[in-house]
């Protein structure tokens, strides 16, 4: 499977969205997956998008969707997201709307979510 990893710092910033990401994409890469990892995404057919961070990863996750509707489109919800854009944010809001799978870390992470989102969320 051709997976589109969309991280919103690259390998320049050494952060834990760019840790994440590179883990991520090594367990999908020795899974047998083709993964490119970008910080947005290039356009490029992909199988699937998985997307760490709703409010940063937006504009990947809107292309995306529009281009591919029926592909997977995962979302990844970082701490930032949970706990702050997706109250505050609109782009996080709708990030979460185009979502056909929303990953949460934290055991109580889906607490955060509305509640329309829970048959989508997984932990």
């Amino acid at each position: 499977m051709r997976i589109a990893l969309i991280t919103p710092y690259g390998r320049e910033h050494r952060n834990g969205n760019w840790h994440t990401a590179a883990r991520w994409s090594r367990f999908l890469r020795e899974a047998g997956h083709t993964v490119r990892t970008q910080v947005e995404w290039d356009g490029r057919a992909a199988d699937l998008m998985l997307a760490l961070h709703a409010r940063r990863s937006f504009a990947s996750i809107r292309a995306f969707a529009e281009r591919f509707p029926t592909r997977p489109l995962l979302l990844a919800l970082t701490g930032t997201d949970l706990y702050r854009d997706i109250h505050e944010d609109r782009d996080a809001q709708q990030a979460l709307e185009l979502a056909h799978r929303i990953i949460v870390l934290p055991e109580r992470g889906p607490d955060e979510l509305p509640p329309h989102l829970a048959a989508r969320t997984r932990v």
